[in-house]
């Protein structure tokens, strides 16, 4: 008894101190160690998943691509050859493989040329004017120019009359034009989609079906659909007087096919996507804007787009990576063909390990890296800007 209260009884298993109180519980110190080793104990698997699936992966191919595999007595062998595999690609037999035949200067290509020059002379002018801008972020701007004018250089030798793009100019055609005709398209049918017209809700489930077919069956189905002499529009082919062309042999044909399969398999990403950035607007901003007398035009542009931007980033970010790494379709639409004409960097990097060339495999998926890292650096930049800018 306390004060003619009783003392409450102490809990079952607590250990009474002897000053007669109840401990509460374990020392601070003791709780922030437990929980200190908690934290490793569950965060140490993921960092040795992450280190065992990617990094170190990433170090071995590292090494098979400055080796060179060679069949011994009693199995094979890595020999050190240093950096002879990339210097095959960029300098070497490999040459027109990877980077393409090089036309030479026309004065079209010399114009061409010299306009990208003076805009990339004038893009770095217009930031050594700014004294707030760091040396590194100088530096940055310098060899991303320097990087946009190759890119132009080879392109402008490979692309126009006289030239043969290489597996590098055929994927960056794959990401540009692909990425943006599926952009355009996406959007063009989300906002259709968007609206208050009939048959939407059967179209957007429509629009959704390419999304449940693999990458190997919408090539096997455009195989079958550009077969002009047996295939199930060859009636239309003959009327029209197509049925003895052959989109086969033409490298431009084979490569819109290829790129048409990409669309047509992708599109539905963009659009459904788009889609839901659309529906999730507020709709007091569209009404007041109405109110005010905009169109549909000036609605759009002044206020959907701002909305949709974030959103058509990442989207568009997404795609960039995964149109780099497109491999079915060329594979099995065209085989790579005719000669090496459709075929993409990943394409070129699994022919080549298929043929037991590891070195050279792993080289072209280093460079593949390369250019993957720079793009999306470039449009990172180019993206921050643009969102960070006031309307």
């Amino acid at each position: 008894m306390t004060n003619g209260r009783p003392r409450a009884a102490p809990a079952v298993g607590a250990r009474a101190s002897p000053s007669g109180s109840v401990p509460t519980g374990p020392p601070r110190a003791l709780t922030a160690r437990l929980e200190q080793q908690a934290k490793l104990l569950f965060l140490w698997p993921a960092v040795l998943m992450l280190v065992f699936l990617s990094i170190f992966p990433l170090f071995v191919s590292l090494y098979l691509s400055l080796t060179r595999l060679e069949f011994v007595p009693g199995g094979f062998a890595l020999r050190w050859v240093g950096l002879a595999n990339y210097r095959k690609l960029l300098f070497g037999i490999e040459r027109e493989h990877f980077l393409g035949l090089l036309a030479g200067p026309s004065p079209v290509q010399r114009v061409a040329l010299g306009v990208i020059a003076i805009g990339l002379v004038v893009f770095l002018a217009r930031s050594l004017r700014r004294p707030e801008r760091p040396l590194a972020g100088l530096l940055g701007r310098s060899l991303w120019a320097a990087a946009v004018g190759a890119v132009a250089w080879l392109l402008a030798r490979t692309l126009l009359p006289g030239g043969r793009p290489g597996t590098l100019v055929t994927t960056l055609t794959y990401v540009g034009v692909g990425v943006a005709v599926q952009y355009g398209l996406g959007l063009g049918l989300a906002v259709l989609c968007a609206q208050q017209i009939a048959g939407r809700r059967f179209f957007r489930v429509v629009f959704l079906l390419p999304m449940m077919i693999t990458p190997v069956g919408i090539a096997y189905t455009f195989r079958i659909l550009m077969d002009l002499g047996k295939g199930p529009f060859a009636p239309v082919w003959r009327g029209l007087g197509l049925a003895e062309v052959s989109w086969a042999s033409d490298p431009w044909g084979a490569r819109i096919a290829v790129m048409i399969g990409d669309v047509w398999q992708w599109t539905p990403f963009m659009f459904v996507v788009l889609l839901a950035a659309l529906e999730s607007q507020p709709p007091e901003l569209l009404e007041a804007a109405t109110v005010d007398g905009a169109d549909r035009w000036q609605t759009f542009w002044r206020i959907t787009w701002p909305q949709i931007a974030p959103v058509t980033a990442t989207l568009v970010l997404i795609r960039i990576i995964e149109a780099f790494k497109i491999v079915d379709l060329p594979n099995v639409l065209t085989s790579g063909g005719p000669g090496t004409a459709t075929e993409s960097l990943t394409l070129h990097a699994f022919i080549a390990w298929r043929t037991l060339d590891i070195g050279g495999s792993a080289a072209v998926a280093y460079l593949l890296l390369l250019v993957v890292t720079l793009a999306v650096l470039a449009y990172l930049r180019l993206v921050r800007r643009r969102l960070t800018e006031p309307t």
